[in-house]
């Protein structure tokens, strides 16, 4: 006879109602509990990430991460994108989770100013392969990462960010480990120290806005690395403080000298909505918080030479950013420095060049002429408004105001950049956002398969068939 002590908890003891929350949404999420809009998150985030570990592979960056990863890896079953290496699932996420947070045109989650998809995938993907999953066990991984990610950055903000934190770098090393404890079956105890541990591997702050440093690309899979890191520790037995959240030393208090909230664990009810049902994707190739602007200024383009004065109010927490909180705002020095740059962003757009992948690849390759590009940004003036804060809470507005030489000026303000859930980019677009990455590695023909497979997304298929997919042979 069964008793209600045979059965497993999905919930542990002796810890606060935040943590126990979190635990119980890991262990209890089903695949059938997905909704057509957590689905249709799913097929853009998944489609955005891979084509952009595929492109992103060839930056210098990229390059120069696999040759350090290489000299250091375990051997294992999960494949390493646009390659035939096979890694260890840790490295493999470590080097794929880099490459697709690599030249900042990897998806975002606006209210938690950050970008799940480059964590999540990565780690489910190689602990798929390594473990034979289907793509259902794999989705129901990743959207229990990303929702625990998600979650947690939507009541850490807006103050992780204003106070220079790199939400992602924080945030991966959670949803990593939320990742690798529902494939891996942990129980609710097990879980709750795999989440606990990586409270202990957070870190990371935005200084490369202001003074440059590739290390920002890696971000994503040093995050992703550790977070899988610390549920393997806990697997192995090692404990985490239970209260690793709401403790007077635990995450919010430390890193945010605040509480959480009051009663955040509601966040973590399955009946909410899911946050990956709102999944944005980038049009341009730069930090978000420049998109609604680039939006804004688009029409003026052509008018440019008739412009007196461009005006951009921001957010506190967008200047440190990209704003005058950055050293190098206006005389960037190199890449960091142009995509979190504001005013080096408008005046690509107001200059006609365009601010997605080809200019900024031009730029990595010396064919851009900076100079009129400096001369044009340092006409932009940038000023704070709080106000637009309080207003716009988890929103990336622009308020934009542009004068001309005839005295006559025209406001223009943005509420939802093109990518947003709200302004969602379009099929097409996004399909030659794919092509874009992924047709030069694996030729036209090969990539468009990929593209019309992940638009399929039969969860029967093996992590493995899919990933075998996207490998540089011919």
């Amino acid at each position: 006879m069964t008793t209600v002590h045979d059965t497993p908890s999905t919930v542990p003891a002796n810890c606060p109602p935040l943590e126990q929350a979190v635990v119980r949404f890991i262990q209890e999420l089903k695949y059938e509990h997905l909704d057509a809009p957590a689905h249709a998150g799913v097929s853009r985030l998944m489609r955005d990430q891979i084509a952009l570990q595929i492109g992103i592979s060839k930056m210098p960056w990229s390059a120069q991460l696999l040759k350090y990863a290489t000299s250091q890896q375990r051997p294992g079953k999960s494949r390493v994108s646009a390659s035939t290496l096979t890694m260890s699932a840790a490295d493999a996420a470590f080097v794929n989770g880099s490459y697709g947070h690599g030249f900042e045109y990897d998806d975002a989650h606006g209210p938690s100013y950050s970008h799940p998809g480059s964590c999540v995938i990565p780690a489910a993907l190689a602990i798929g392969e390594e473990l034979g999953s289907s793509l259902e066990e794999v989705i129901t991984a990743m959207v229990a990462g990303y929702e625990v990610y998600a979650r947690l950055g939507v009541l850490a903000q807006p103050d992780l960010l204003q106070r220079g934190f790199h939400p992602h770098c924080t945030l991966s090393n959670f949803g990593a480990a939320a990742v690798t404890a529902r494939l891996r079956g942990f129980d609710a105890e097990t879980t709750l120290h795999a989440l606990a541990i990586a409270l202990s591997h957070v870190s990371g702050t935005t200084e490369y806005t202001s003074t440059g440093g590739s290390i920002k690309r890696i971000h994503a899979g040093i995050g992703t690395r550790n977070g899988m890191a610390a549920a393997d520790m806990a697997r192995a037995g090692i404990t985490g403080p239970r209260a690793f959240l709401s403790g007077n030393k635990g995450f919010f208090r430390t890193l945010l000298q605040r509480p959480a909230g009051e009663a955040p664990e509601q966040r973590f009810a399955l009946d909410r909505p899911f946050e990956i049902g709102t999944v944005w994707l980038k049009a341009y190739c730069a930090c978000y918080c420049t998109h609604a602007y680039i939006d804004a200024l688009r029409p003026f383009a052509e008018r440019r030479a008739e412009i007196a004065d461009v005006h951009l109010k921001i957010t506190p927490h967008f200047n440190v950013v990209v704003g005058t909180a950055n050293a190098n705002a206006y005389e960037p020095k190199n890449i960091e420095h142009v995509q979190f740059s504001l005013p080096i962003q408008a005046a690509f757009t107001l200059l006609g060049m365009g601010n997605g992948y080809p200019v900024h690849r031009d730029y990595l390759a010396g064919k851009v002429e900076m100079a009129p590009v400096i001369a044009m940004a340092r006409s932009i003036r940038i000023t704070e408004e709080p106000a637009l804060e309080r207003q716009y809470p988890g929103r990336f507005v622009a308020d934009v105001t542009v004068t001309f030489k005839d005295g006559r000026s025209e406001h223009v303000f943005v509420e939802d950049p093109i990518g947003t859930d709200r302004n969602p980019m379009p099929e097409h677009e996004q399909d030659a956002k794919f092509m874009e990455l992924t047709g030069d590695t694996l030729g036209a023909a090969r990539a468009q398969k990929l593209l019309a497979t992940l638009r399929e997304m039969d969860p029967s298929m093996k992590a493995a068939e899919l990933t075998n997919m996207w490998t540089a042979e011919h």
